[in-house]
């Protein structure tokens, strides 16, 4: 990688990656991109903003970085030549998913002079879906750039890596983190905490989270639904999953929003069979969204739940996220083992994983609030009092 160089738009607002800003401004530069990349590091590390800067760069003419139609159809994904690709199957990417791209890829672009697909677990390519991808990776289309996305580069088949320019992400700290959304939003740094412990340490979906009242608000109804578990009866939990559903629904309603419109505005250029694809990367990035909401009801119960532990362990160096819920936090760790926290986060694990493999979100949501429920009264001692 290129060291000391200057930063190009969109890439001098990647958070905490001057190394790989400073490789992809090389490549802009270039003109020649590779065919295909994978952007390997931790969750939170800036690989969705990366990608996304990237695709600006890559489709806009003026090389990405100005609010140009271009560029703000890529943020928003509704750009017709930047397709994002999630594994649809249980346990990965399906045969049939990646047969549609290959298909896809062989036609011209639609509005620019290149295509790109962003695949954003290719730690999750294996089988033939691996095989497919391989042989078009090997001998790919001329206007197509593929970008796979990996929490850790061991985790991808080495055939599929061998094919692709590896970008490592760095660990972003906590403090630097937090101090990046409060430079990139105003938000106070412990509203930046918070967004942070919301998003899985995400400042890309930070950010996001604190310019968004919808999903602020869903982050206290989650809390409100965790503290009085400790007093819910069966009906109870049963409900307040049913509330966390409904509650999801309203950012989910602000992306819905935001699709149509720019829906409406493709309508005009278009064709038909164009439009129908669109149509389709649409439905999929709202699935996509959906579970990313449902994504941060977990992160927050996680948060939540390491608070209790935090607060159980005087001699540690941490601090609790969740400030605003303190006093009951306060209460429940006075109460609950730390035991029954770590089990309560495998609950929280658990839910994650029956989610990934297709579980109804309601579903998920009851058994785990059931768990939690069993943790934070099967514990020495009285429950706190309201």
């Amino acid at each position: 990688m290129p060291h000391d160089q200057p930063i190009d738009p969109p890439f001098n607002d990647l958070t905490g990656q001057d190394r790989v800003a400073q490789f992809l401004t090389a490549v802009i530069r270039s003109g020649t991109p590779a065919h295909a990349y994978l952007f390997a590091g931790p969750l939170g590390s800036g690989k969705t903003e990366a990608t996304r800067a990237f695709a600006q760069a890559l489709l806009c003419e003026q090389g990405g970085g100005d609010a140009c139609d271009t560029c703000l159809r890529v943020a928003h994904a509704t750009h017709p030549d930047f397709h994002i690709v999630p594994p649809l199957g249980a346990a990965g990417y399906l045969a049939e998913q990646i047969q549609e791209i290959i298909a896809s890829a062989q036609k011209a672009p639609v509005r620019a002079h290149r295509k790109v697909y962003l695949l954003t677990r290719g730690d999750l390519l294996s089988g033939h879906a691996a095989n497919a991808l391989l042989k078009t990776l090997e001998e790919p289309p001329t206007d197509t750039v593929f970008v796979l996305m990996a929490r850790n580069r061991d985790a991808v088949l080495e055939t599929l890596v061998s094919r692709c320019q590896v970008l490592p992400f760095r660990r972003i700290p906590e403090d630097e983190a937090i101090a990046l959304v409060v430079a990139k939003t105003g938000a106070a740094p412990e509203d930046a905490r918070i967004a942070l412990a919301a998003t899985g340490g995400s400042v890309f979906y930070a950010e996001q989270f604190t310019r968004s009242e919808e999903r602020r608000n869903l982050r206290i109804a989650t809390l409100e639904v965790l503290e009085q578990l400790v007093h819910a009866d069966d009906a109870s939990v049963l409900d307040s999953a049913k509330l966390l559903i409904v509650k999801m629904r309203a950012p989910l309603d602000v992306v819905k929003m935001e699709q149509q419109r720019q829906l409406e505005q493709s309508r005009d250029f278009l064709s038909a069979g164009n439009l129908s694809r669109l149509e389709t990367q649409l439905r999929r990035e709202l699935t996509s969204r959906e579970r990313e909401t449902i994504g941060e009801i977990l992160d927050v119960s996680s948060a939540w739940i390491r608070d209790l532990m935090v607060l159980q362990m005087p001699m540690s160096s941490e601090r609790p996220v969740n400030v605003d819920f303190l006093t009951n936090i306060k209460k429940l760790a006075e109460h609950m083992p730390l035991d029954s926290c770590v089990r309560a986060l495998d609950a929280v694990s658990e839910a994650r994983r029956q989610i990934q493999y297709n579980v109804s979100l309601q579903l998920a949501l009851e058994v785990m609030l059931f768990s939690l429920r069993k943790e934070l009264t099967d514990t020495r001692g009285p429950a706190p009092s309201e």
